[in-house]
């Protein structure tokens, strides 16, 4: 299971991890404020993630990491 972390602080609340998820999952929380006064990005469905990483590579402030599981054979 993939899985993204947002560091909701830092978040400037742009959108472009929202327009470029192809699960679409992520998406601005309008019901919450971080102390910068932004709407930050959240993930409605963690276990849907596939770990594509689009919304990590778009981020212009580097707020997101992604986790991706490693399969072993």
């Amino acid at each position: 299971m993939s899985r993204i972390n947002i560091n909701e602080e830092r978040c400037k609340g742009c959108g472009l991890c929202v327009s470029v998820c192809p699960k679409k999952i992520i998406a601005l929380q309008l019901d919450k404020l971080n102390s910068r006064g932004f709407h930050p990005a959240g993930v409605s469905d963690m276990a849907s993630c596939i770990g594509c990483a689009f919304c990590a590579t778009i981020c212009p402030d580097a707020v997101i990491e992604v986790w991706r599981e490693v399969k072993k054979s």
